[in-house]
């Protein structure tokens, strides 16, 4: 791709997300969710290939519905009160039509479908900008509206926990695995939105550090199918040794990082007497780690068949940059010790 047309639609990427960050109108940040939108899309079907363009079209597709739908809510809000305002959603009706928009935006079960057979069609570039960036502009709005219909939150949460940990289980595929990862981390975030919003932020903030480096580890190893990870210790021995750390933190194992906004999330559903709820979406997390286990099993304890007389093969240095893939596996598997202080900012 051209690298002005690649700068501008960078540009309109992150225009996109800002404006929906920084709008108090309904219109503003629909305006800047299409932006989003529109401005991903070129990158989406830069490979011409059946499976890309065919991916581009169901995320357009599912996108324009819950823009649509967005704009509904937003108009039947103002219709019953009057308001525009983001603050001001007072009525029942418009709030739980804009979060079921927005979960469809984010990709939250049970309008899940669409996320990981979009996944599937990109690279491995355009699939961490997906699971990352594009989930932003949505939550913010989440954040914002902090949805007071309690039921359908736990609903959305725990079937999002659930289908994220069964969907992940009969994969072969890298980027569906992490879609169906994406499902459940994002169902963690929803149970825990209306009674800490600060600790969904923390818990979005998490999440996106560990996808990040996933994603650079995947992308280092030019793998999209479990079987093509058993090369990856004759590509790069330290990160093989690493990866699987990274993937047991996505697991949320202690002590790495991605144990701690688990063990907090539970913590406060417990508090708010939701034992059950507490249970079910921890129970939901074996699921997710038995196929993360899968993976570090594939990286590290498996051989790919092969009649070499060398046992390094011949190979070409990446040229690849490393240092963003060093800091974020730094972030992924050694935030831990820091639960206090985090835990003290959240309390602000």
């Amino acid at each position: 791709m051209n690298p002005y047309i690649l700068a501008t639609l960078l540009f309109g990427l992150g225009l996109g997300t800002t404006i929906t960050f920084a709008s108090s109108h309904w219109l503003l940040a629909w305006m800047g969710l299409e932006m989003n939108t529109l401005a991903i899309i070129p990158l989406m079907s830069q490979h011409h290939h059946p499976r890309a363009v065919e991916a581009t079209t169901k995320y357009f597709l599912t996108q324009a519905t819950a823009a649509a739908m967005l704009l509904f809510a937003s108009t039947t809000n103002a219709w019953l009160t009057g308001q525009w305002d983001i603050q001001q959603m007072s009525h029942p009706l418009p709030v739980t039509m804009i979060t079921l928009a927005l979960a469809l935006k984010i990709g939250l079960a049970p309008v899940h479908a669409w996320l990981p057979e979009v996944l599937q069609g990109f690279d491995l570039t355009t699939g961490l900008i997906l699971s990352t960036w594009q989930k932003l502009a949505p939550f913010a709005l989440l954040l914002q509206i902090q949805p007071t219909n309690s039921t359908i939150l736990i609903m959305l949460g725990l079937m999002s926990t659930l289908v994220g940990g069964w969907g992940g289980l009969n994969q072969t595929q890298l980027r569906k695995i992490l879609a169906y990862s994406s499902i459940a981390h994002l169902g963690w975030m929803i149970l825990v939105l209306q009674f800490s919003p600060s600790l969904t932020f923390l818990t979005l903030l998490i999440y996106l550090i560990m996808t990040f480096s996933t994603f650079l580890v995947f992308k280092l190893n030019k793998a999209t199918t479990i079987n093509a990870l058993a090369t990856s210790w004759t590509k790069a021995p330290a990160m093989t040794a690493l990866a699987p750390l990274i993937l047991l933190s996505l697991g949320g194992l202690p002590p790495l990082t991605g144990f701690l906004p688990k063990w907090l999330i539970l913590q406060e559903l417990t508090k708010q007497d939701l034992a059950p709820t507490a249970t079910l979406a921890a129970l939901s997390a074996l699921l997710s780690l038995f196929f993360y286990l899968r993976l570090s099993y594939a990286i590290t304890l498996t051989l790919s068949p092969n009649n070499l007389t060398g046992v390094t093969p011949w190979r070409l240095p990446s040229t690849q940059p490393t240092m963003p893939l060093a800091i974020s596996t730094l972030a992924t598997l050694t935030l831990l010790p820091l639960a206090p202080a985090m835990t003290a900012l959240l309390t602000l």
